[in-house]
């Protein structure tokens, strides 16, 4: 078996479909990994651990062994709970009958690829590789109960995501606190914990991971009011299939409009951020084309030639929110770097300095 370096990096950009088993079998572990937990989306938790890693170097809390341990172990878990997710579905009978879910990507239990007992044994090696990044942290940071406190929070939301939060309509309300928030403050927090330094910017940092969060949660409400349908049927709670596809359209739109005012907030108001942030309005034409497609009710059947179907409104919301990201990621390392080098870091705190510096 040769190590498919090119479908690595393919399977980390792009969702995968296949359909000859020889295929999936000539794959290496990686390869096959990357592809059953949807690294293409899976990598938003890369872009919120670079968030919160520029936003501790900017503070003279960074420190590399903990950041890497940490992007590591994270995108790990959330390929650990794609693979449960699965599971679940699975052996609820959710993802039969050709469900949305086996339609975008390989779904290796559905197509056969492999068994229930083999996906638990990927689960349980993925989870293993996961808990040691926060057995680590507990170490590095002394048992901070902090860090304690997001480690038992981790581990109960991987394991209560598929069933029952998203059946509850909460799920997509736990993504937006976890890849926001939560997440950008915990990977903060730590570094900060296990060199000892200063959190006196903590709760600007927190309030600063909330507009990715929010990207990230518009993914997934557009991609359960794609699969309104289909989740209603099978009694999947959802929060379209609470509220409607109509009032979730909403939402959406309003998450969208928060995720740049949040970011103008914190240029003009506290100046956390430098005016440089405001490169992220780079993203505004997708953000203003996911906007006017959440306008009209999704079409029951695929325009002629649409080549992404079931998908329609989550690769609107995919496309934005790796532009956003993107941008936002690019903004933050000008801002930092600005603000660590001590000539513009001295011009910045006398001529931008808010309450918070």
């Amino acid at each position: 078996m040769r190590i498919n370096f090119a479908m690595w990096g393919k399977a980390s950009w792009q969702l995968i479909k296949m359909e000859d088993k020889r295929e999936w079998e000539a794959l290496d572990v990686v390869s096959k990994w990357l592809i059953a937990t949807r690294s293409a989306v899976t990598l938003v938790t890369v872009y919120t651990c670079v968030i919160a890693g520029l936003l501790a170097w900017r503070d003279d809390v960074f420190s590399w062994v903990p950041f890497v341990v940490l992007t590591l172990g994270l995108f790990i878990a959330h390929g650990t709970n794609n693979l449960l997710n699965d599971y679940t579905d699975y052996r609820r009978g959710v993802d039969k009958d050709n469900y949305f879910r086996t339609q975008y990507g390989v779904h290796p239990l559905v197509q056969g690829f492999w068994t229930p007992r083999t996906q638990l044994k990927w689960f349980a090696a993925s989870g293993v590789l996961a808990a040691g990044a926060g057995v680590y942290a507990l170490f590095a940071s002394d048992f901070d109960p902090w860090v304690i406190g997001l480690f038992a929070f981790g581990a109960v939301t991987l394991l209560a995501y598929t069933f029952p939060f998203k059946y509850w309509g909460v799920g997509e309300l736990a993504i937006f606190l976890i890849w926001g928030p939560i997440l950008v403050g915990g990977v903060y927090l730590t570094m900060a914990r296990v060199v000892d330094g200063d959190l006196g910017n903590f709760w600007w940092v927190v309030l600063a991971g909330v507009p990715y969060g929010l990207g990230v949660a518009s993914i997934n409400v557009a991609k359960h009011i794609d699969k309104h349908d289909d989740d209603k049927a099978r009694g999947v709670g959802t929060f379209p299939v609470r509220v409607g596809p109509a009032v979730a359209r909403r939402v959406d739109q309003a998450a969208i409009v928060l995720v740049y005012a949040v970011i103008v907030f914190l240029v003009f108001v506290p100046r956390y951020f430098t005016p440089v942030m405001l490169l992220v309005a780079l993203a505004l034409p997708d953000a203003l084309r996911f906007f006017k497609l959440l306008n009209r009710p999704r079409p029951a059947e695929p325009p002629e030639e649409y080549p992404a179907w079931p998908i329609w409104y989550s690769g609107a919301a995919f496309v934005h929110n790796r532009r956003f990201g993107g941008w936002l990621i690019i903004g933050l390392l000008v801002d930092t770097v600005l603000q660590v080098i001590p000539t513009t870091g001295d011009f910045i705190s006398r001529n931008w300095s808010g309450f918070w510096g």
